[in-house]
């Protein structure tokens, strides 16, 4: 190969090691420059300066030089909060909704909505108007391979940084629920209107939608428990039902609980009540941050002890040992009353959403309503008789 502008010839022994001084040096320029960048942008980082990708990010977008809601995509941002904050409705379920209604994804195009793209929606602390900084960044400047940042490099939280789409509360009780969701594991993602709704009574597993007769004039769906033909120790004996069962049964509670409107509403406010007192929490979560603050100072005064005394290494281990065991016990006790309590506020939210729509709701219901059941129910228990004890949002349970 022969290059004109460097008058070089690859079949040159001369020029085979010309031409590797120069790459070498290229190459080491490349590096400088893309360290250059990269200090630059950290810079900026610590400064609080945020960049966003526009033309990929669903509700935001550039006006003059300035950050601005764009409202046609912060309704389809809001929507997704609330169906699966309020309604209780799945990712999966969610995903599978906006495809159906043909909404454009935050690339731009239809039909492609997964549930790893509602999850990132529902976890993106810029719609509360905060922005962390360097989630990610380029592990090799010669690949620019994008690498999640889990500590090796500094990362910036910038509050308040620009406009706002969903409020705060709403955010921080949609993280607690996604946390929950999560825990659940995959059951927890199918696409029908009873997903994630109705549980087996004889072992507690979803139950889920399924095809009979797939292949004939007799096809239809049902649903049953997804555990039912599992091999090991699940025996369950509950029914399966047909879509319209299901509705059906529904329509009856929701008959029933309407008939005393006003006494379901009072026991739900009295509840909200109960439930924004946390007091006693509280105070056990302040009294364990505390007892965590005098066994960190023991920690460090036994280290300091030890170096200044003839302490035995035994002894010396045997105390370490025991105050960490306790610091331990002592954080996983502090955690579980902080979820407890976070738990409370995400109930309080969804019963007040609860309460606002029952004051709307009809008296009676002839027909299904799929809006009424999602705004409802928070989920089914399938008993063996072929009745379901549906428990609603304020915790009422009612067996049809």
């Amino acid at each position: 190969m022969f290059f004109e502008k460097e008058n070089l010839w690859t079949l040159d022994p001369k020029s085979e090691l010309i031409l590797t001084i120069m790459a070498s040096i290229a190459q080491e320029e490349s590096r400088s420059i893309s360290e250059n960048v990269r200090w630059g942008k950290r810079v900026a980082f610590k400064q609080g300066k945020v960049t966003f990708a526009y033309s990929r990010f669903l509700g935001y977008k550039k006006e003059n030089d300035k950050l601005v809601i764009d409202e046609d995509e912060a309704m389809i941002v809001r929507l997704i909060y609330r169906m699966f904050l309020v309604d209780g409705i799945s990712m999966h379920a969610i995903a599978h909704h906006l495809n159906a209604s043909n909404v454009k994804t935050p690339s731009g195009k239809g039909k492609r909505w997964i549930q790893n793209t509602i999850a990132s929606i529902l976890t993106n602390e810029k719609y509360k108007g905060d922005a962390l900084l360097q989630k990610s960044y380029n592990d090799n400047y010669l690949t620019q391979k994008q690498v999640k940042n889990t500590g090796q490099i500094p990362q910036y939280y910038v509050e308040n940084n620009h406009p706002v789409i969903i409020d705060k509360e709403m955010w921080e009780l949609t993280q607690i629920l996604v946390k929950q969701k999560t825990s659940l594991g995959k059951h927890n993602s199918f696409s029908s209107t009873f997903a994630s709704k109705l549980i087996c009574a004889d072992c507690g597993g979803f139950y889920g939608r399924k095809r009979w007769h797939s292949t004939d004039k007799y096809s239809k769906l049902v649903y049953r428990c997804n555990r039912k033909f599992d091999k090991g120790k699940h025996k369950c004996m509950t029914p399966t039902l047909s879509e319209d069962e299901i509705k059906m049964k529904f329509i009856q509670s929701y008959n029933f609980t309407m008939k005393d409107k006003k006494r379901v509403m009072d026991d739900t406010k009295e509840i909200i009540e109960l439930l924004t007192d946390t007091k006693d929490l509280d105070f056990e979560i302040s009294k364990t941050g505390d007892e965590i603050t005098v066994v960190t100072e023991l920690v460090n005064k036994l280290i300091n002890d030890h170096a200044k005394s003839d302490m035995s290494i035994e002894e010396y281990d045997r105390r370490y040992s025991e105050l960490t065991t306790r610091y331990e016990e002592l954080e996983i006790r502090q955690k579980e009353l902080i979820d407890k309590k976070d738990d409370k506020k995400a109930r309080v939210y969804i019963m007040n959403e609860f309460l606002t729509n029952l004051k709307h709701a009809k008296d009676k219901m002839s027909e299904w309503n799929e809006s009424f059941f999602t705004m409802m129910v928070e989920s089914g228990t399938v008993h063996r008789d072929e009745t379901i004890t549906f428990k609603l949002k304020n915790s009422k349970l009612i067996r049809s």
